[in-house]
């Protein structure tokens, strides 16, 4: 296509492409954090000393906008308390001595799906999150009242982040579980026109696509060029279809729907086999990993096991991260669990994790340059250190979506992403006070 969004073109470093996934034994516990989808955490339905099996409902969904969850492996409950969670915060956890025996719950059957309700309401009990990483609970994207209003269903294959291949692992192993949802969608929502996005440098994941669109006349696998950040919601959204989402809107307010290809491979095996989500195919690489490979791991089982399933390390991490190295999140240390929305743990060598020397800003304008939304870092830096409010908001820093194009191309090593984050956190306190003093008049 003609029209193009900036980017940066990152060194892809995909080491493990050609791996197959392979199955992790049970650990010997697991933790589950009540939080490991956007919303409001879920709520434990079970109590220390309760014996579960694979599959078997240990916290039911607060409102909307949030998700069940279902223990991944058979044996005890054994604690529920709080945990830090790598973002600072805390969050309830359910941790689950295992018995070794992944013994599957007698729970667990195939939904009986007649409608676009009962299509939704599966996804619903599924447990399902965003898989690439976001963790926005699935369901909600198609409960969008009229189906009608889904204009283009868009496929996101591209994992453009360094490192990470477990999606094209999905798309080169699961083609079969992605094209049982895509039957199912088109069939209850009515859904007329998928478009799947794949970068260009994944030759033998666009001839599985290609091969699955074949055979369905709604599918078209979009070719796309391998720039970071292909995969980020709205630059997808652009690339495939040519619409602009605009500033504070959604996708569906233009009619797209974006789903992640592994979050749809787990639709079609829910749908399936009635299995809700209970583990997460992760790549594990990074300098410091011995035998970097895809795991198919039990949710909530510590990052140490699945290192130690790879081998252990060669040298000492000096960083770990959930994710790839642009968007990933460091975690504390290797105790945390895999979660719903892990894709991905890296440890990195002291090499790879070197940041930047920071210095002056040269004002060369690199940052903007390369931004897919043409926003203006070191305007946004400067009004964040006035903490200027309404100039923030001129800049439309919300807009931001913290790809780290920015930081990545800046030659000073400015903390570019950092200052973005304050600073919508600034925008969101000041307008949380001003609602608060319209409220009091």
């Amino acid at each position: 296509m003609a029209f193009s969004l900036h980017g940066v073109h990152v060194p892809h470093r995909k080491n493990t492409a050609a791996m197959p996934a392979v199955r992790m034994g049970a650990p010997g516990t697991v933790t589950l954090p009540m939080v490991m989808h956007i919303g409001k955490a879920a709520i434990p339905v079970v109590k220390v000393g309760d014996h579960v099996d694979v599959g078997t409902l240990v916290a039911e969904q607060d409102g909307k906008i949030s998700s069940p969850i279902y223990a991944s492996v058979s044996g005890k409950v054994s604690k529920i308390g709080d945990m830090l969670l790598s973002n600072g915060s805390t969050a309830p956890a359910i941790t689950i001595e295992s018995d070794g025996e992944m013994t599957v719950s007698e729970t667990v059957a195939p939904p009986k799906v007649e409608n676009g309700a009962d299509l939704i309401e599966a996804i619903r009990k599924s447990g399902i999150v965003g898989l690439g990483g976001a963790g926005f609970p699935t369901y909600v994207k198609f409960d969008v009242g009229d189906p009608s209003k889904i204009e283009e269903l868009i496929i996101n294959g591209a994992e453009c982040e360094p490192y990470i291949t477990s999606d094209t692992r999905t798309m080169l192993d699961r083609a079969d579980d992605m094209a049982f949802a895509l039957r199912a969608l088109e069939q209850h929502l009515g859904i007329k026109k998928i478009l799947i996005g794949i970068e260009n440098n994944k030759k033998e994941a666009i001839a599985s696509m290609q091969k699955l669109a074949a055979e369905d006349v709604c599918v078209k696998v979009c070719v796309l060029p391998a720039l970071y950040p292909q995969g980020g919601e709205k630059v997808l959204i652009y690339h495939t279809t040519g619409k602009t989402v605009p500033a504070g809107k959604l996708p569906i307010d233009v009619g797209c729907v974006v789903c992640n290809c592994t979050t749809l491979a787990e639709i079609g095996r829910y749908l399936q086999t009635g299995m809700p989500l209970v583990e997460k195919c992760v790549t594990v690489d990074g300098g410091a990993v011995k035998e970097p490979k895809n795991v198919i791991v039990p949710i909530g089982t510590a990052l140490s096991d699945v290192f130690d399933f790879c081998g252990g390390f060669t040298v000492d991490p000096e960083k770990v991260l959930y994710g790839g190295p642009m968007m990933g999140i460091a975690v504390p240390d290797t105790s945390v669990p895999v979660l719903k929305q892990t894709n991905a743990i890296l440890a990195l060598s002291k090499k790879e994790a070197a940041p930047k020397k920071t210095t002056a800003c040269l004002r060369c304008g690199a940052c903007a340059n390369h931004c897919p939304f043409r926003l203006d870092p070191c305007a946004i830096a400067f009004a964040y250190k006035k903490r200027d409010v309404e100039e923030l908001e001129r800049l439309a820093v919300e807009t931001c979506m913290e790809c780290g194009c920015c930081a990545f191309n800046c030659p000073a090593g400015r903390p570019l992403i950092e200052n973005h984050r304050l600073a919508k956190a600034l925008v969101r306190e000041a307008r949380a006070e001003r609602k608060a003093k319209e409220a009091t008049k």
